[in-house]
């Protein structure tokens, strides 16, 4: 399967344009498509603006360890496509919206001050040029009226228009009068509706969905998924995942289902390679370097148990001398009563079965000393394949390697319950934490009442006697496991080697398999309580639309259905919505669903188209209707919002 390099957000920097513009002079409009994500801006009659920028500034914090310099340094400012590296700067990124509304205008004066820097405006008393700029759907009074003073006192601009992205997105695409927007914003999803050319106001119904939560979505799914990618699993990189391999799906319980289809997803899903680091020293080597290197640690593993094993072999040797002393004692008629409970003996009785045990267990171990010493002392170990070993008599060779093999995993998995029972020790309220303090307390008990462990020092060998055990039982493991490995070697080809599987290719370490999250994150768009919304989705946010027309009416909105904003660019959206059309209209009813020719550049463009009509200039706001009607005065047309008068207070 092909595996794509991850690809980061390639930004470049705006250069400042030449000024005037030959092809369009002194007396050409700037248009401004002011966009929650993205602003474009340019000159009227261009095919394309000649700004698009992420609409955000990076304003770095002030040094304050740095009280000693005579000069305070101000802190630059980058703007828009002068943030090379987003994630660099991501915690002092600011942005003028809140969600999709203007609201901090400190920032958007820089934003503007970038602008029209960029477009080469060079005039000394202000931007001596109109302006066309787009504004949300059902923009407050207040902020237009903050927007509207902030350009004709700071800009001294001589006339300013409004108008809705989503509306002239409509009118540059030419539909018909009558029609149905589904418009797919950054932070929010209109479902707007139009009649004879104009928004029926009472009607259009806003979602609180957009691109930004399914980028988070994804981001944070991502995420969850690879834990140890977290930091290499940015915003920006999920975009771009989102933007490339984000798709509706048709019908998405029954692709959840083909997802979890192991031959379905091993042939849909998207292998993404993250950039990684190449160790110098990862030459690949050959069969005989990884059986001297695995031969190499095989010996280390023995001279560490023989260590092991000689420690443990004084100690008890220590024991035993100390035992056989006090049952000396004992023969001779000397009270012994103390001495045995330091050892947690009761009786002499006691005492004898703790010697043969103690003497059993000295015995086993001089055994496993001596036999790999006589043979490893003079003779080098022998690979693997030199000593086939037989399986019994009893037992065929199918039998004895499948009985190998589940030795093997029983081993495997009494070490997994062994490191769990380890990690829960680790945690003081875990039941097995408890019931080890509970067994210490038991062993350390001297009498009734006395509470002194601790003071000496034979008191701590209490955690020794808890561990000794469990030691043994692990070199056995270690040595059954050894066996079960080499039978396996010899016997199984389907066998791999964990040493050699472990030393694969790094890269496949870092690589990220997006599957099902391909659907899930478009998907909230029409499920939104999958990110925790109780909101509606868009298929009910449109029926719920329909039904407040006459069914006259609503066969000439469903007649030409319009999708517009950069979520309509996703793969999948059109097909998921004439799906999701046939199910809430009668059978056999008609519908026509079209997407804009460019979802995101076609409000822009329609702003353009829209300036060289008389209606612009009807609708144009001077300084003098300003300076006499205030900052929230504006003229309606068809493509901008209604006027709704401010309601004051006595």
């Amino acid at each position: 399967m092909e595996i794509s390099p991850i690809q980061d957000l390639k930004i470049t920097p705006d250069i400042v344009q030449p000024y005037p513009d030959p092809s369009v002079g002194r007396e050409g409009v700037i248009v401004i498509d002011n966009g929650s994500f993205n602003c474009r801006a340019g000159w009227m009659l261009k095919e394309k603006p000649a700004l698009i920028f992420r609409n955000m500034l990076a304003k770095p914090r002030k040094d304050r360890n740095k009280k000693d310099v005579d000069v305070a340094t101000v802190p630059v400012t980058q703007i828009g496509n002068d943030i090379v590296n987003i994630e660099a700067l991501r915690l002092q990124l600011r942005t003028q919206f809140d969600r999709n509304v203007v609201t901090h205008y400190n920032v958007q004066e820089q934003i503007f001050d970038y602008i029209f820097t960029k477009l080469g405006i060079n005039s000394e008393n202000g931007v001596p040029h109109k302006i066309m700029i787009t504004e949300s759907l059902f923009n407050p009074n207040y902020c237009r009226g903050l927007m509207s003073e902030l350009l004709f006192e700071c800009y001294d601009v001589p006339g300013l228009s409004y108008g809705v992205d989503s509306l002239l997105s409509y009118y540059s695409n030419q539909r018909a009068k009558n029609g149905l927007i589904i418009a797919t914003g950054f932070h929010t999803t209109h479902v707007i509706p139009v009649m004879d050319g104009r928004m029926v106001v009472q009607n259009v119904r806003r979602i609180n969905i957009g691109g930004s939560q399914m980028i988070a979505f994804l981001h944070r799914c991502l995420q969850l998924k690879y834990t140890f990618h977290i930091n290499a699993i940015t915003l920006s990189r999920s975009e771009v995942l989102l933007h490339k391999y984000g798709e509706f799906a048709y019908d998405y319980m029954e692709a959840l289902r083909n997802w979890a289809s192991l031959e379905y997803y091993e042939k849909n899903v998207k292998k993404i390679q993250l950039p990684y680091s190449q160790t110098a020293a990862a030459p690949t080597l050959t069969n005989e370097q990884k059986f001297e290197k695995k031969k190499e640690l095989s010996r280390r593993l023995v001279e560490i148990n023989a260590r092991r094993r000689e420690e443990r072999l004084a100690q008890d040797e220590e024991l035993l001398m100390q035992l056989q002393q006090l049952e000396e004692s004992a023969e001779d008629g000397d009270d012994i009563r103390e001495a045995l409970a330091e050892h947690s003996l009761k009786d002499a009785g006691e005492l004898k079965r703790m010697i043969g045990t103690v003497n059993s267990r000295i015995d086993k171990t001089r055994q496993k000393m001596n036999a790999p010493i006589a043979g490893s002392s003079s003779q080098p170990i022998p690979a693997d394949t030199d000593k086939l070993m037989q399986p019994p008599s009893n037992m065929s060779i199918v039998e004895w390697v499948e009985e190998t093999r589940r030795k093997r995993d029983a081993i495997i998995e009494k070490r997994q319950v062994r490191r769990q029972r380890k990690q829960d020790l680790a945690k003081r309220r875990t039941a097995a934490a408890q019931e080890r303090m509970r067994i210490i307390s038991h062993l350390a008990r001297k009498e009734k009442g006395s509470d002194d462990f601790g003071i000496r020092d034979e008191d701590w060998d209490v955690y020794k006697q808890i561990s000794r055990d469990e030691d043994s039982d692990n070199e056995n493991e270690n040595e059954r496991l050894l066996e079960c490995e080499i039978i396996l070697k010899q016997y199984d080809a389907t066998y791999e080697d964990p040493l050699l599987a472990m030393s694969g290719s790094a890269a496949e370490l870092y690589q990220l398999h997006v599957g099902v999250e391909r659907i899930r994150a478009p998907e909230i768009l029409f499920q939104p309580s999958i990110v925790g919304s109780c909101e509606a989705g868009l298929a009910e946010t449109i029926d719920f639309v329909l039904k407040l027309f006459h069914a006259e009416q609503r066969s000439c909105l469903v007649e030409n259905i319009f999708l517009t904003g950069g979520c309509a660019k996703i793969r999948g959206f059109k097909e998921r919505l004439s799906r999701e059309m046939k199910e809430m209209l009668p059978f056999e009813a008609r519908f026509d669903i079209e997407t804009a020719r460019d979802p995101v550049l076609d409000g822009w463009n329609g702003a353009s188209k829209f300036c060289l009509t008389e209606t612009f200039r009807q609708s144009l706001i001077t300084r003098q209707l300003y300076e006499e009607c205030g900052g929230e005065y504006m003229k309606e047309h068809g493509n901008g919002n209604p006027t709704i008068v401010s309601v004051v207070s006595a």
